[in-house]
């Protein structure tokens, strides 16, 4: 997507009303595939004045709109968990989806492996993470995290200290599309089906 002036003035109304409608920043730029900076650049209303931020703007919309599609992606993505756990030869017990954009990926790659589905809410009124008690536990498990894009790496940061505080080890993180450009977060491997880079 090439960013134009028109085009910022259109993603800024489209912040502003998901702000209107009540949404946390963070919900918005979950909701608009942008990185949390982004999204308070946006709404800060200074979008004439000050600089873009580097981002990337991500949409999949056309892949989300049929549930076969999303099926077909998660097989892909369930290809590479199993290449990568074959590789180190250490099998996985749960899969986990990250909300709200993770959990049909995660659903299906769960059924497609034959694994626990987990689901883990990155914030809460406290800002802490957690995971629904209607799914699969992560303590003392080997875990998979599953997501739609990684923009900065705070939530996935988050995902996996919280599977660590519940005692379980997170094996690898398969994403639809990385922006970030690092091949892991805190020491665990990122693979993704699109590698987004800004380039210049």
């Amino acid at each position: 997507m090439v960013i134009t002036m028109k085009s910022v003035e259109e993603l800024a109304k489209i912040a502003k009303q998901l702000k209107e409608k009540g949404m946390s920043d963070k919900d918005i730029a979950t909701e608009m595939h942008l990185s949390l900076n982004t999204v308070i650049w946006l709404l800060s209303g200074e979008s004439k004045s000050k600089e873009i931020p580097n981002d990337v703007k991500i949409g999949w919309r056309s892949i989300g709109v049929y549930g076969n599609r999303i099926y077909n992606l998660a097989e892909i993505m369930a290809d590479i968990i199993e290449e990568e756990t074959f590789a180190d030869e250490k099998d996985v017990d749960t899969i986990v989806g990250v909300t709200i954009n993770g959990i049909p990926y995660a659903t299906f790659i769960s059924d497609i492996l034959g694994k626990e589905l987990a689901i883990y809410r990155p914030l809460t009124q406290k800002a802490q993470g957690t995971f629904s008690s209607n799914y699969a536990k992560v303590t003392g498990k080997r875990v998979v995290l599953i997501d739609d894009v990684i923009s900065t790496g705070e939530t996935i940061t988050k995902a996996i200290e919280a599977v660590k505080a519940e005692k379980g080890e997170v094996a690898l993180i398969v994403v639809i599309t990385n922006k970030t450009g690092k091949d892991d977060v805190l020491g665990v491997p990122v693979r993704s089906l699109i590698r987004a880079r800004l380039i210049g």
